[in-house]
C-alpha cells in the first residue's frame, strides 16, 4: 500500500503491529526499515486511516521496538534505540532532535526548547507555542520522549496521549 504525500503525511508503505503496555494498547507503524509511528491507541492525532489501511507484519524493527518497550515499561532505561524515521518539516525535526537528547528521568520546558532552537538558528526568539505544536504532533511517542516536556512552572501540560499517561510515564521514570 502506498499513501499519498500531502503536507506532513507519510508516503511510505505502511506496516503495522500492536503492543499491549501497562498503560493500554500501542500501535506501531513502519516503512519496512524504520519505525515511523508509535501511538497510544486512540490518542489525539491517532492516524486511524493510516492504521486501518496498513498491513499487519512481523518485521525486525517491530521486534526491536517491542524489546525497547519491554525494557522501558520494566522501569529501566533502554540502552538501544530501534531505527526511527519521521518525515517532517525542518522545524519539527529540530524539535525532535532536542527531544531525543532529553535524558531518561529528566524534563525540559517548551520555553527551554524554544531557546535552544533560537540560539542554534541565530534568531532572537522562537515561540514556545510553536514548539508545543511540534511536540504534540510527534509520531513516535515514548522513544522520541515528548512526555518529558513540561510547562514553564513544571506543570504537566499537554500530552496527546492524555495527562494520565504522561503522569504515569513520568512516575515510571521517577521524575514525579
Amino acid at each position: 500500500m502506498r499513501l499519498e504525500h500531502s503536507g506532513d503525511k507519510m508516503t511510505d508503505i505502511v506496516f503495522i503491529s500492536h503492543y499491549q503496555s501497562p498503560l493500554g494498547g500501542i500501535t506501531l507503524a513502519s516503512n519496512g526499515d524504520a519505525l515511523t509511528g508509535l501511538w497510544f491507541d486512540g490518542q489525539k492525532y491517532f492516524p486511524q486511516k493510516l492504521i486501518s489501511e496498513g498491513t499487519a507484519a512481523d518485521i525486525p524493527v517491530f521486534s526491536q521496538t517491542k524489546k525497547w518497550l519491554d525494557v522501558y515499561f520494566s522501569g529501566k532505561e533502554p540502552d538501544f534505540t530501534p531505527p526511527i524515521f519521521q518525515r517532517q518539516t525542518s522545524f519539527r525535526n529540530d524539535v525532535y532532535n532536542i527531544l531525543l537528547s532529553i535524558p531518561y528521568g529528566h524534563t525540559v520546558t517548551y520555553g527551554e526548547i524554544a531557546k535552544i532552537i533560537a540560539d542554534n538558528k541565530g534568531v532572537k526568539r522562537v515561540p514556545a507555542r510553536a514548539v508545543g505544536g511540534a511536540v504534540g504532533h510527534n509520531r513516535i511517542a515514548l522513544i522520541v520522549p515528548c512526555h518529558r516536556v513540561v510547562g514553564a512552572n513544571g506543570a504537566l501540560t499537554g500530552y496527546s496521549g492524555g495527562i494520565d499517561k504522561k503522569t504515569a510515564l513520568l512516575k515510571l521514570e521517577k521524575i514525579i
